[in-house]
């Protein structure tokens, strides 16, 4: 199974940040916002997502899973 970024789905379809968020109905900005992993789309836009780019939820990494998260061994 492969796995895709949303900015490895959008260079895969040969589509700036903003086509690709007009393609699912969000402004650029929030989409630019999705890319960063700043955010995260609800479901009704991950639908459109999997729709616009032919992949399933499953095969979309929407966070690293390293994002953010630290752990304090103490």
């Amino acid at each position: 199974m492969a796995r895709f970024t949303l900015k490895m789905l959008r260079a895969k379809a040969n589509v700036t940040q903003k086509e690709a968020a007009k393609m699912v109905g969000v402004s650029e900005s929030t989409w630019v916002n999705w890319e960063r992993q700043k955010s995260f789309p609800d479901v009704p836009k991950i639908r459109e997502i999997e729709a616009a780019f032919g992949v399933p939820y499953d095969e979309i990494i929407f966070f690293d899973t390293s994002h953010g998260l630290t752990v304090n061994g103490k």
